[in-house]
């Protein structure tokens, strides 16, 4: 970049531009993976009312937790550091070793998550729409992991372009499936009088399905780290822009999406699908004569956990590498190595086994996930000299952290 291009950027820095799109569909692409094809039928457990209540707190939820995680990353001396730095700068080495661990589990289950969800979906698709007989799972789930992660090998920078172009078509057959379920929509989940009493419960227990199916936090890191090297002084109001794009477009797509599917199914049907351990639209796929659903039902959930793959693969990694570094002399690149067939073969080994994927996304991945997105920002935000300029209002610091714990606390009372 030009010092006059530099310097015409950061002269007009609410100016909202065609990259700044692109980055927020990246971060779109990150967070519509499996919780997105999950959260119906976890969403649509409490009922309509809860769900809708579900609905308005998901956009401030979203925005508040990730604009202040860019802002903790934009925070570093350096800057180049990635999350793992910053916090190693902040909070000193023990600290940085404790959260740098529960960055990485936070992350690394969403993997496993999608290891599993991968290979249920194509599974369904190969056995239900095209008729075939079942491939043995450890050849299928072995197969569809190595594609996946084939992308990473040529290049993060081909990596996010190919996320990017993924993005495109994942939003367009989004909202045409939403769009064409409304013939369908029925009262069944409004049939029964909403329970007042018992709805701050049902909404307590899906927060971990919301934290986790609009997380796209595994690219915050470096998302941040290319807004501060291009605007410097002005990254902050750049992430502050494009991570309040992504957040708009994941509630007008996703939850449009969410309340399309949850309005068209009747309570049992979704009950149904929990227990087949497979996504909403693969269950859409299986119960639909329609050709149209039967064929783009699989090629969303496909493209979404593709995409979302991406990402927190290489959050996983990034963390993975960051705990290696600390504890051994391993170098760089070996650690990378090590961290990416440690992952590939875990994954696999889950995706044979084929846990619930429901509750592995509630009790392993939100937890760490609201922890870190959060909490840690709020805390560093009154505890670290460096983040007392990138401090939110008082509102969104509160409201951030009641949904940070009650995050959590559901996901604890879910485990015992």
């Amino acid at each position: 970049m030009t010092t006059s291009t530099t310097a015409t950027t950061a002269a007009n820095p609410s100016k909202f531009t065609y990259k700044d799109f692109t980055w927020c569909l990246s971060l779109f692409g990150t967070a519509v993976g499996a919780g997105v094809l999950f959260l119906p039928i976890r969403a649509g457990a409490g009922g309509f009312w809860t769900l809708a209540i579900l609905a308005l707190i998901a956009f401030p939820m979203t925005w508040f937790a990730h604009k202040s995680l860019a802002r903790f990353v934009l925070s570093a001396k350096n800057p180049n550091a990635d999350i793992s730095e910053t916090v190693e700068e902040h909070f000193g080495k023990t600290g940085a070793n404790l959260i740098t661990f529960a960055y990485f589990f936070a992350i690394y289950p969403i993997v496993l998550i999608y290891g599993v969800g991968i290979t249920n979906t194509v599974d369904s698709f190969l056995v239900n729409q095209v008729g075939m007989e079942p491939i043995p799972r450890w050849l299928l789930s072995g197969s569809l992991i190595a594609m996946m992660t084939a992308g990473i090998l040529f290049g993060k920078e081909l990596m996010l372009k190919v996320t990017s172009a993924l993005v495109y078509p994942l939003v367009f057959i989004l909202l045409a499936l939403s769009l064409y379920l409304i013939p369908d929509w029925n009262t069944s989940m409004m049939a029964e009088s909403p329970d007042w009493g018992a709805m701050p419960v049902m909404i307590w227990l899906a927060l971990p399905m919301i934290v986790f199916s609009f997380n796209h936090s595994p690219i915050i890191s470096q998302f941040a780290r290319e807004q501060r090297r291009e605007h410097g002084e002005n990254a902050v109001k750049k992430t502050d822009a494009i991570t309040g794009g992504a957040a708009m477009m994941l509630m007008g797509f996703v939850m449009f999406f969410v309340f399309s599917v949850v309005l068209s199914l009747s309570p049992e049907q979704l009950g149904e699908a929990q227990a087949q351990n497979i996504s909403v639209l693969s269950y859409l796929a299986n119960i639909h004569e329609s050709p149209l659903i039967s064929t783009l039902g699989p090629i969303v959930a496909f493209a979404a956990i593709t995409s979302s793959y991406f990402g927190h693969f290489l959050g996983a990694q990034e963390g993975l590498v960051g705990l290696v570094k600390s504890r051994t002399q391993t170098t760089e690149a070996k650690a990378e190595k090590g961290a990416l067939i440690f992952i590939v073969l875990t994954t696999w080994a889950v995706a044979i086994i084929n846990p619930d994927i429901l509750g592995m996304i509630e009790d392993l991945g939100a937890p760490m996930i609201a922890a870190i997105l959060f909490l840690m920002p709020i805390f560093a935000m009154h505890k670290v000299p460096a983040m007392a300029k990138y401090k939110t209002s008082k509102a969104a610091q509160a409201f951030t952290l009641i949904c940070g714990l009650a995050a959590v606390t559901s996901a604890i009372n879910g485990i015992f």
